[in-house]
């Protein structure tokens, strides 16, 4: 049987384009989670496959870095499935890993295709890094933005020290006005502090 795996690092990433690579080639089943392969999150869809593919079948993956967080997990998971009687092809690697009949050349292709993939990694989180440092050094504030302009946070407020007049709930004024809870607490809890 023919199994596919995909997974997008973040939320907001499509898994749309590994799963139609994977369809073409057959897959009868896809495992697809959305989890970065740096967190300590586990993942689950990962796990589930591992446990479901039996002697005999083939996983399909796009690249070798949907598969695997580093090249010594990489190393464990094919190792494993290899040894359970699985076998895993990378179609962007042109590589397959059959179950019992890796030869030295494939061993090798394999280490040097995964310190590659995780170098790309690598080098993609350190130029994040790198350009979130640069933008703060030039003012740019990073990070979520505000949910609820002053303008809101301050009608709530005001609403909220007139509840008694107006008859309204802190959650119809928060409906009303837009603000989140969490924040409407800590701005009314800082001008009480004042």
């Amino acid at each position: 049987m023919k199994i596919g795996y995909a997974r997008v690092s973040t939320i907001g990433q499509s898994l749309d384009s590994q799963i139609e690579q994977l369809n073409e080639h057959g897959v009868s089943e896809i495992f697809e989670e959305k989890v970065t392969g740096t967190s300590t999150k586990a993942r689950n869809e990962l796990e589930r496959m591992i446990e479901y593919v039996r002697e005999g079948d083939l996983i399909i993956v796009t690249k070798i870095d949907r598969l695997a967080r580093s090249i010594s997990d990489l190393s464990k998971i094919v190792t494993y499935l290899n040894d359970k009687g699985v076998s895993i092809k990378f179609l962007k690697e042109q590589l397959t890993f059959g179950a019992g009949n890796n030869n030295s050349l494939n061993t090798l292709l394999f280490n040097i295709l995964g310190s590659f993939a995780q170098f790309e990694r690598d080098l993609i989180v350190e130029r994040t890094k790198e350009g979130r440092e640069r933008s703060m050094r030039n003012g740019n504030r990073m990070g979520r933005k505000p949910s609820s302009s002053e303008k809101d946070v301050k009608k709530a407020i005001y609403l909220y020290e007139n509840r008694e007049e107006n008859g309204l709930s802190v959650a119809e004024i928060l409906r009303s006005t837009g603000v989140k809870k969490s924040t409407f607490y800590v701005k009314l809890k800082g001008d009480s502090l004042k």
